[in-house]
């Protein structure tokens, strides 16, 4: 049943949203060129590697690094994609991962490969057993507020408590975040 809502979720999304993909895209090329999408190495179900799509943030020429780990993100990030990444409208290409299987609508984040620690800890709790989603029970949580522990915790409860009503509750309760703001850093 999961797979099946992920699909129609998804398909409904794309063909709605398919005005806001073009004009995006539109935005990201006259501010900063090609590509339009970023691809990233993501560690996805069964701790197997796999990319994942997003609306590219960053100026050309930045590699594939943790924003995290960058120094100086106000020059590495565009115009464009801070506003992207405010409102989270950097992370809609994953509607593809969820086309192609690699990703569902709700699940933990997929890291990117060198977060070792939390990588870990998740491995450690089980958590790889689910795809990852475009929103998870971390992200309604705390997201970007809260450590790896705490994060690794909450995915593993999600994978515990997970059901069709708990995946509903984290999609409403994420639109709310969105429209908030809130738990968002703009790094």
């Amino acid at each position: 049943m999961k797979r099946i809502f992920d699909l129609t979720v998804s398909v409904f999304a794309l063909i709605i949203l398919s005005p806001l993909f073009l004009a995006v895209s539109l935005a990201i090329l006259i501010t900063d060129g090609s590509p339009v999408l970023f691809r990233q190495k993501r560690v996805g179900k069964d701790n197997k590697i796999f990319v994942v799509y997003k609306f590219r943030t960053m100026r050309n020429g930045i590699g594939d690094i943790a924003t995290s780990e960058l120094s100086d993100t106000d020059e590495k990030i565009t115009k464009t994609g801070r506003l992207l990444r405010l409102t989270s409208i950097d992370e809609l290409p994953q509607l593809f991962n969820i086309l192609n299987g690699t990703m569902s609508l709700v699940g933990p984040r997929p890291l990117i490969p060198a977060e070792k620690e939390i990588r870990e800890l998740r491995e450690k709790y089980g958590v790889y057993s689910v795809k990852p989603g475009i929103t998870g029970y971390a992200q309604i949580n705390g997201r970007d507020n809260i450590d790896d522990e705490t994060k690794a915790l909450l995915d593993k409860e999600y994978v515990e408590k997970q059901s069709f009503w708990f995946d509903l509750q984290i999609i409403f309760k994420t639109f709310i975040k969105v429209i908030k703001r809130s738990d968002i850093s703009d790094k």
